[in-house]
């Protein structure tokens, strides 16, 4: 006997619903190490990481052997990516604690120190050949380089379902936060990540002053002083 056309569709709707899941990447290991060892301001324990390092590595197996397919999603590859940047940054770290900052180490962002699908990377291909050419420069405010003055580390995984509300939470937060940008009525001073990726801000149009206005609860106008700060690179634990 033949099957009616109907349940031979929904088997093909089912075979294709799990195929899509299988695609899926699961990040709930670093989430749970993210939740376990880095607090609501973004303070890293790297002690913490070190203790996790089993599960932590483990992570890093998952991402080396699974990475995004042509047919995932924009919102699974940027997740995925983001996720990449910020772990293997924690491995950076850990693999040289005790250090002070970032740049106590030799050529942190060029240095190849893993790999994934076969290939080493360094944090600085990540950044600058897959996370910018997604074209949102909300994944400055996404990526962490381990130093007080970059966008805070969020305590959660980045995920396809949560991707574009976190970018937009990371954002207004890091634009807004006094510690790392001053905008009142009378003084503009501003992050150098604004002057360090003035291009990656000239969306739509607009400049920098327009991203950043977009988001600022105090906007940029004609306030007398203007600049930038200083770039705190001691390390954010």
């Amino acid at each position: 006997m033949k099957a009616p056309k109907f349940i031979l569709a929904l088997l093909a709707v089912i075979f294709i619903n799990q195929t899509q899941a299988q695609n899926t990447f699961d990040h709930s290991i670093w989430d749970q190490a993210l939740l376990l060892n880095v607090n609501e301001e973004g303070k890293v324990n790297y002690n913490g990481f070190m203790r996790d390092s089993s599960q932590l590595y483990q992570y890093f197996s998952q991402l080396s052997a699974n990475p995004p397919k042509e047919d995932w999603t924009r919102e699974e590859k940027l997740a995925y990516w983001i996720n990449a940047y910020n772990a293997y940054t924690i491995k950076l770290i850990i693999d040289s604690y005790p250090l002070k900052s970032i740049k106590d180490l030799d050529n942190p962002w060029g240095k190849k120190f893993f790999k994934i699908n076969g290939e080493w990377y360094s944090l600085g291909e990540l950044e600058h050949k897959i996370l910018r050419k997604f074209g949102d420069p909300r994944i400055h405010f996404a990526i962490n380089c381990a130093s007080f003055s970059c966008p805070i580390v969020w305590n959660r995984a980045y995920t396809a379902e949560n991707v574009n509300e976190a970018l937009d939470q990371q954002t207004k937060k890091f634009i807004n936060d006094p510690t790392r940008n001053t905008i009142t009525d009378e003084e503009v001073n501003v992050s150098k990540i604004f002057t360090w990726y003035k291009k990656d801000f000239k969306v739509n149009g607009g400049d920098v002053k327009d991203f950043i206005n977009r988001y600022a609860l105090v906007k940029i106008g004609k306030q007398p002083k203007k600049g930038y700060k200083d770039y705190d690179w001691s390390l954010n634990e």
